[in-house]
């Protein structure tokens, strides 16, 4: 299976500057500490403080009123690439979505917006 990073890679080998990744990870992690969120990437999986804050900021109506009650901690998934996500969680949370809130979600997204001029430069060869 090839990532995503190498096909950006790969098409950058052939012509700098064709192709970018966003978000990337340092892109995500600064929109974290933007938004202050209490939960790192790893806690933090699947449909948890991070995903329910943008929902909750941008389609409020797509978050059940049981987020607040739906914290799960699934913290060693050793296989899970091997067993899928299933193997450590019922629900399909894995992190705190009862963290969530509109207003990191906006931070959030901000954040995002903000990081994405520079990808934006670099495929429009401003860099």
């Amino acid at each position: 299976m090839v990532g995503k990073s190498n096909i950006v890679q790969t098409a950058n080998a052939e012509k700098a500057g064709s192709m970018t990744l966003f978000p990337t990870r340092t892109d995500w992690d600064n929109a974290r500490s933007a938004a202050e969120l209490a939960s790192d990437a790893h806690h933090d999986m699947h449909a948890g403080e991070l995903e329910v804050s943008i929902l909750l900021c941008v389609q409020p109506g797509a978050v059940g009123a049981g987020f607040v009650d739906g914290d799960h901690a699934a913290d060693e998934r050793p296989m899970l690439l091997a067993h899928g996500m299933g193997a450590y969680t019922t629900t399909g949370v894995i992190g705190r979505p009862s963290a969530g809130t509109a207003g990191k979600g906006e931070a959030l997204l901000a954040s995002l917006a903000e990081s994405f001029g520079e990808h934006l430069s670099i495929l429009l060869n401003e860099r």
